[in-house]
């Protein structure tokens, strides 16, 4: 089978409910036992076939019940109101793993963990990201809003900073870790603050990180 050539590039946000560097990063179990999360992206380069996507943005909510691994999870996906009919079922398309190599993109590997695919929502999504100062922030209304701040030394309050960097990632190779306060409604509920964020530049296509 032949897959359309496609490509993004641009900053990304993603948070989750554990504990500041999260345990999957490192092949360990969620801090509390499921694992809930948000992530969005402004594409500053991108295409998919012969379809241009610079500028558009898409989000996500994703649920699990238990360990991401253990699959049964859930996830709201969610476009960029402004994208034409042909970009929106682009990013759906690249958003499902649809046109990905097995094993290589975390579009493909997640929705090989996903029971149910809630409709996707066509709405403004409000991004800025400082991956370097670990900031940012995105907001869709009435449905999800997570900041991203610098993590604070408990007794000092100055910025602790602390970076990964992966050999064999299949979302990122390096990300700026952070502070997150998430909380959302809908089909899937969130809500926390302190808890782990990373901001990374995503530069990917079908065959996994562009290296």
């Amino acid at each position: 089978m032949t897959m359309i050539d496609w490509m993004i590039r641009g900053p990304e946000i993603a948070t989750c409910n554990c504990a500041y560097g999260c345990p999957c990063q490192f092949n360990a179990l969620p801090t509390h036992g499921n694992c809930t999360a948000s992530v969005a992206m402004r594409i500053d380069k991108g295409h998919f076939g012969k379809t241009k996507l610079d500028g558009l943005h898409w989000a996500g909510v994703f649920a699990w019940p238990g360990p991401i691994h253990e699959g049964h999870g859930q996830a709201q996906p969610i476009v960029d109101e402004r994208a034409s009919p042909e970009q929106r079922e682009a990013l759906l398309k690249i958003m499902s793993g649809q046109e990905s190599v097995p094993g290589a993109t975390y579009f493909q590997v997640f929705s090989t963990m996903i029971d149910k695919v809630h409709d996707p929502l066509f709405k403004p999504i409000a991004f800025t990201a400082d991956i370097d100062k670990a900031t940012g922030h995105f907001k869709v209304d009435g449905v999800i809003e997570s900041k991203a701040e610098p993590i604070r030394n408990p007794v000092t309050g100055e910025p602790h900073h602390a970076k990964l960097s992966l050999r064999k990632g299949f979302e990122f190779l390096s990300a700026e870790f952070a502070s997150s306060t998430t909380k959302a409604k809908g089909k899937i509920a969130l809500d926390w603050s302190g808890r782990h964020g990373h901001l990374a530049m995503i530069h990917i296509t079908g065959e996994g990180v562009v290296r």
